[in-house]
């Protein structure tokens, strides 16, 4: 697929100055035209389901990941799930890896930090719109290390992931983890799913146990 000229850019953030240095930052761009902004995910929903009335969707959504009520990794899945067509990369301050795996599992075609160059963004976009996956560089050494030197026991989980074994172990639900981390349910339980599979558990019985055993938790 070559990439349409010029290429329609929807920005998503919930703050406002640094959406409009990203719509600057994106209009200094040859062939790159900001079709829209929105300040969140359900936002951008609507954003987009206005666009598709009038035949008019962007090629690119630019995604924030850290926004109040539909999250990055939340919002990208569903853009995709009504707009296959559409491409999402995401611009965000976080580079975790675990953040990174949740972006991509939901189907995301970049991940770009936000100190990210100009020729970075041009080229993720470009990517996006040729149907590849481009990653920030930084991320990328991040993956690489992770698969090189995988760590083991609970030096496998991120500190987000500790956070909710603990949880997990208090016998929270994922909708109540999801209220206590101000994240929403669904990566709630992306984080328990990935710390049950790093952990090789097979219930939360069994990482409640484990968390006890840690000494993370004081048994019940």
């Amino acid at each position: 697929m070559t990439a349409p000229h010029p290429i329609r850019v929807l920005v998503v953030d919930d703050h406002a100055v640094v959406r409009r240095g990203v719509v600057a930052y994106l209009e200094a761009l040859e062939d790159v035209e900001v079709a829209a902004e929105a300040g969140d995910g359900q936002e951008a929903l609507d954003q987009l389901a206005r666009a598709a009335a009038h035949g008019e969707l962007p090629h690119v959504v630019l995604m924030d990941l850290q926004m109040p009520g539909m999250d990055g990794v939340t919002a990208t899945g569903e853009v995709l799930r009504r707009f296959p067509e559409l491409k999402v990369v995401i611009l965000t301050s976080f580079g975790e890896t675990e953040r990174v795996h949740a972006a991509l599992e939901s189907g995301a075609s970049g991940y770009l930090l936000k100190d990210a160059g100009p020729a970075e963004v041009d080229a993720a976009l470009r990517a996006a719109v040729r149907d590849e996956v481009f990653l920030d560089a930084a991320v990328t050494r991040r993956l690489t290390q992770e698969m090189r030197a995988p760590r083991s026991g609970l030096g496998a989980l991120t500190s987000r992931e500790k956070e909710v074994l603990v949880l997990v172990a208090e016998g929270r639900s994922n909708k109540d983890i999801a209220r206590h981390l101000v994240i929403s349910e669904r990566t709630a339980r992306t984080h328990v799913s990935h710390l049950l599979t790093k952990m090789g558990l097979t219930s939360r019985t069994q990482a409640a146990l484990l968390a006890v055993k840690e000494g993370l938790v004081q048994p019940r």
